[in-house]
């Protein structure tokens, strides 16, 4: 099954490397790889660049995340969960980074070309907030109630 896509504008710092891509037509997530070799010492956390700078269209935010074989293939995560790239965060200097933690006791090589993390365009709502004395509902007993 084919759908029509969105078109997004975008600049890769290092032409030679190619773009991000969907690995799959059922892939929610585009690939993102790094574009120079980065160590990252033990229990350190470094920033990835990952060779792109993305015109996030209005109505959207860039969602980075880790690859979920991050972890066990290079014992590194995303320490912060996510990163959220902004539809300002544009310019000719904001190439795309990943943070990424080596939580091994040894030293992690991350080489240029490996993919590293998944970028996914996700639709945003920005709001004005009304301030109220009362909310509505019944309270279900605090932080991890249900579980």
């Amino acid at each position: 099954m084919t759908t029509e896509r969105r078109q997004v504008r975008i600049k890769r710092v290092d032409d030679t490397l190619p773009l991000p891509r969907h690995e799959t037509d059922g892939s929610v997530g585009f690939d993102l790889i790094c574009r120079v070799d980065v160590t990252i010492p033990a229990g350190e956390i470094e920033l990835i660049p990952v060779n792109v700078i993305v015109e996030v269209p209005p109505g959207t935010m860039l969602m980075v995340a880790s690859r979920s074989s991050l972890p066990r293939r290079k014992g590194l995560m995303i320490p912060n969960g996510v990163g959220i790239i902004d539809q300002d965060y544009r310019g000719p200097e904001d190439e795309v980074h990943v943070q990424v933690l080596n939580f091994t006791p040894e030293t992690v090589t991350v080489e240029r070309g490996e993919r590293i993390a998944q970028g996914i365009l996700v639709r945003i709502e920005q709001v004005t907030w009304t301030e109220v004395a009362t909310v509505e509902g019944e309270s279900r007993g605090g932080f991890g109630s249900t579980g």
